[in-house]
């Protein structure tokens, strides 16, 4: 039998390393793997070296199926970035949101990211993003609306003429 070859190996262990590091499902599969491999004999070195992986990490993968089976395999929950407004600060900016932001003292007619993002630093000091703001819009079911601007001294029924769509 011919031995079967990939060509750009290089490219495509980058390509599948990323892949397995991408999913939960593939994660555990890759561990339980190199677990098989340790328990056919394999030293956790070379088990490390075939999988891409370092020594350390198969040894405490080992490590973890001995004490706690099969969910020690698993992925432990992250907790990721605790939130810089909690839920009542959030209530408070909803309701800033349904009112005119001169009732803040702000001035401005509409509410738009850096309006709020200024509103969020006065009233509970914390530093917020114009983006982050945005998102905060949208998460809140608000829509960003820009006023069509007015011209000062434009005739209503030569507009009405002009436009494409009556």
């Amino acid at each position: 039998m011919k031995k079967a070859k990939i060509t750009d190996a290089e490219t495509v262990i980058l390509i599948l390393q990323d892949e397995i590091r991408r999913s939960y499902e593939a994660r555990y599969d890759h561990r339980l793997h190199a677990i098989l491999m340790v328990a056919q004999g394999i030293s956790c070195r070379n088990v490390a070296q075939l999988l891409g992986d370092s020594p350390r990490t198969v040894a405490y993968w080992v490590k973890r199926f001995e004490a706690e089976g099969l969910s020690g395999l698993a992925d432990a929950d992250r907790s990721g970035r605790p939130r810089r407004l909690d839920e009542q600060q959030i209530q408070l900016i909803e309701l800033a949101l349904r009112s005119h932001p001169s009732r803040y003292g702000l001035a401005g007619n509409l509410w738009d990211g850096k309006l709020l993002s200024h509103f969020i630093g006065q009233q509970f000091s914390v530093d917020l993003g114009v983006r982050q703001c945005q998102r905060l819009f949208r998460r809140l079911g608000f829509r960003l609306r820009k006023p069509r601007p007015l011209i000062a001294k434009a005739d209503p029924e030569r507009q009405e003429a002009f436009k494409k769509n009556r």
